[in-house]
């Protein structure tokens, strides 16, 4: 039984572009590009092509580019980074965010900060009133996602940048939106935006901060002067080439993929809602030009989530019950409980992401598959509850 792969904003498969612009320098141009030597010069000079080709992609200056592990590094960057040692004042932030936001809060709430936690809406948006609602003299910093990872909710983040106090930064958790929406960083206004390769079929392994220029950072790490000194250590040479490579195929067909994952999204959930219902999509709906492409949150009345989820795995279906850090444990998502979703809503919620690279016989198929796991695990809860 062949698998279909509904998870692509867990991870998603190495792009040919990406591989090739990989290879090189893996085998050949293998110096340390902190190296003085010819081989060390050909290293820095791939990297730093690498980050001027980013760069442009991101409306970015070259020098804004911080290359990471990824997109938990990077958020972590940001927010320890940008808040110091003084833990004195507050850090507006939102329930939806990805627990590689919301953990670095926690942590910093432990250690004095206050966090000022904002409403969400039903259909899992911020709202900008509630945000500029909240900003006083003792905000230091707003944390808002682009989009997210559980119903593809794009959030207001260009209009919270503008309209906010300038003595405010704004860092954006930009995962899941680079590669699949227009991200241009100087238009957005943020102070700090993380990327996360292999998002958007690149590498995994590496990722990058934006921090526009004149915002400075306390580094987590010490012990090395690459990167101004904000991350040091040896770069990722590779990782970097198969970045750029994939953020550049996958900005080059930006529009092309959005139809298709419209078109694919659309098939899946009417033929779920036609032959499993009920199924409700949680999240925007799926006419609205604010959410993400391919990206469907959906519950399933009375089906347990994760007895679903098992189901389907057997069955040949990836797919997910939340964000892919914190899919260890089965308890319903932060993100959706903070949306006021029903206990049976909430608990019977999974998330179908979808690539590219599906075809309509694919999605067939596993609109088919998922509906007979669907009403196998009603009809076995029927017969338990007769029992």
């Amino acid at each position: 039984m062949k698998s279909i792969y509904l998870d692509a904003n867990a991870t998603t498969p190495l792009c040919d572009a990406a591989w090739e612009a990989m290879k090189p320098a893996w085998v050949d141009h293998y110096g340390n590009p902190a190296s003085a030597h010819h081989l060390g010069r050909r290293a820095r000079q791939l990297l730093e092509s690498a980050r001027e080709q980013i760069a442009a992609d991101l409306d970015a200056d070259p020098e804004e580019v911080i290359f990471t592990s990824g997109a938990t590094e990077a958020n972590n960057l940001a927010l320890f980074g940008q808040l110091g040692q003084d833990n004195a004042g507050t850090v507006i932030a939102a329930p939806i965010e990805h627990p590689c936001v919301l953990e670095p809060l926690q942590q910093l709430a432990r250690q004095g900060l206050r966090i000022d936690w904002l409403p969400v809406t039903a259909t899992g948006f911020v709202e900008h009133s509630a945000v500029m609602a909240r900003c006083t003299e003792q905000t230091r910093l707003i944390t808002l996602m682009l989009a997210n990872h559980e119903t593809g909710a794009i959030q207001p983040v260009r209009h919270v940048a503008k309209t906010r106090p300038g003595s405010i930064a704004i860092h954006c958790d930009a995962a899941q939106a680079v590669g699949k929406i227009p991200v241009r960083f100087h238009d957005l206004g943020v102070t700090s935006l993380s990327v996360s390769a292999h998002k958007f079929a690149g590498p995994k392994g590496i990722g990058l901060l934006l921090l526009r220029r004149g915002w400075r950072l306390q580094p987590r790490f010490f012990g090395g002067h690459q990167q101004q000194g904000f991350r040091p250590g040896t770069e990722a040479v590779a990782l970097a080439l198969g970045l750029a490579a994939a953020l550049r195929t996958a900005c080059q067909n930006l529009e092309q993929t959005r139809i298709r994952l419209v078109e694919m999204s659309r098939r899946l959930f009417t033929q779920l809602q036609a032959r499993a219902a009920p199924v409700l999509l949680n999240g925007p709906d799926l006419d609205s030009t604010q959410r993400l492409p391919g990206t469907l949150n959906l519950s399933f009345p009375g089906c347990r989530s994760d007895l679903l989820l098992v189901r389907l795995d057997l069955a040949g279906v990836a797919c997910s019950a939340g964000a892919a850090c914190s899919s260890g444990s089965f308890l319903p998502s932060p993100g959706l409980r903070a949306m006021g979703l029903a206990e049976e809503r909430l608990n019977s919620a999974l998330r179908f992401s979808l690539g590219p690279q599906l075809s309509p016989a694919e999605i067939d198929e596993a609109a088919e598959r998922i509906c007979q796991c669907v009403l196998a695990l009603r009809a076995a809860r029927g017969a338990s509850s007769q029992a």
